[in-house]
């Protein structure tokens, strides 16, 4: 089994709803899924779930490293009183921060994201999932940055908040 890192995007509205009754969101999460999963054709921007598999950690370490202004790996805050949704409860970032975050994206390509990274400093970091034997494994969440930044732009352009899980 894999970790995989989760987003949701959630309208101020739900995410009210969401803070008073977070099972309603679980529910409102797996049917976004199922419903995407059904429609390859979905893009980053029309998109309200957004998966960045396995890369997760990797983003994390390399964001942190730069100093990046928002935790968007993890979020910035738990969403309180919510149950576990496989390895810990959901956190949130809201729509201010999210904007934040798109802005930041936008400014920045993945190339200088791994600039000065040697890739033996994951594997001393013990980022998951430790397939790091070559500088070519920098590489492996290159193909998920831009889809990223275009799944932020989008929320932050449409007001939106983000859940974040691991799964």
């Amino acid at each position: 089994m894999s970790m995989n890192g989760e987003y949701l995007r959630v309208t101020p509205r739900e995410l009210t709803r969401a803070l008073e009754d977070p099972e309603w969101l679980l529910d409102l999460a797996e049917e976004i899924q199922d419903a995407q999963e059904d429609d390859d054709e979905t893009t980053p921007v029309e998109a309200r779930h957004f998966t960045t598999h396995q890369t997760w950690n990797l983003l994390d370490f390399l964001l942190k490293r730069s100093l990046f202004p928002v935790d968007i790996v993890y979020g910035e805050q738990l969403l309180p009183e919510a149950d576990d949704w496989s390895y810990g409860p959901p956190r949130y970032v809201t729509a201010d921060r999210v904007r934040l975050a798109a802005d930041a994206l936008t400014r920045m390509t993945y190339d200088q994201l791994i600039q000065g990274v040697d890739h033996s400093e994951l594997g001393a970091a013990e980022v998951y999932p430790q397939n790091w034997d070559s500088p070519a494994s920098l590489d492996w969440a290159r193909d998920l940055f831009t889809p990223l930044t275009e799944f932020f732009r989008a929320a932050a352009s449409d007001g939106h908040a983000l859940v974040i899980w691991l799964d």
